[in-house]
C-alpha cells in the first residue's frame, strides 16, 4: 500500500521564488469522491496519471498513482471529470536537504499559494524556511478536491483573511 505523508503551509513572503529549480503546469480533474476516497486524473506538463487517495484528513493518507497515456487523461478530463478542473503551477524549491512543492493556483483559485513537503515519517524533523507561514495540513479547504468544489475565488473576504496570507 502506498502512503503519502505530507504537510501543507501558507507562505509568509515571496523569498522562495529566488530558489525555484523547476516549474510545471498541472491540471487535475476528479472522477469521483466519497467519504472513503477520491479518484483524480492529473496532467503534469506532458505526463499523465490516475491517482486514488484516501479521504483521511491529516499528515498521512493512502495513495496509489499510475501513469496513463496523455491522450487518455485529456479525454477523461474533457468528458468524465467534474468541473472545474483545478489548474496550478507547481514550483520545486530545495531547502536544507528537502524538496518543497509550491502550488500557485490559477483560474478559479487564482491568488492562493500553498507549500507542501513530503516526509518519510509523521514525526520527521525538518528545517522550516523563513518564507513558510501558517500550517494548514488539517484544514480541508486547502485540499485540491475541496478547492474544486469551493474555489478560492468564492471565499469571503473574512475566510481569506482568516486563513490566507496574500503574497503575490
Amino acid at each position: 500500500m502506498g502512503i503519502e505523508i505530507e504537510r501543507k503551509y501558507l507562505l509568509s513572503n515571496n523569498e522562495w521564488r529566488k530558489q525555484v529549480r523547476k516549474q510545471v503546469l498541472f491540471q487535475q480533474g476528479y472522477l469521483a469522491n466519497n467519504e472513503k476516497s477520491s479518484v483524480r486524473i492529473r496532467i503534469e506538463g506532458d505526463v499523465a496519471n490516475i491517482n486514488i487517495k484516501s479521504m483521511t484528513l491529516g499528515r498521512s493518507r493512502s495513495e496509489f498513482e499510475y501513469v496513463i497515456p496523455l491522450s487518455d487523461a485529456e479525454e477523461l478530463m474533457n468528458t468524465l471529470c467534474f468541473k472545474p478542473i483545478v489548474k496550478k503551477t507547481r514550483y520545486w524549491v530545495d531547502f536544507a536537504g528537502k524538496c518543497w512543492e509550491i502550488d500557485a493556483f490559477n483560474e478559479e483559485n487564482q491568488g492562493l499559494i500553498v507549500a507542501e513537503i513530503e516526509l518519510d515519517a509523521e514525526d520527521e524533523v525538518f528545517e522550516v524556511p523563513s518564507w513558510i507561514g501558517k500550517e494548514v495540513t488539517h484544514l480541508e479547504r486547502y485540499y485540491n478536491m475541496c478547492l474544486r468544489e469551493y474555489p478560492f475565488s468564492q471565499w469571503t473576504d473574512k475566510e481569506k483573511e482568516a486563513h490566507c496570507i496574500a503574497v503575490e
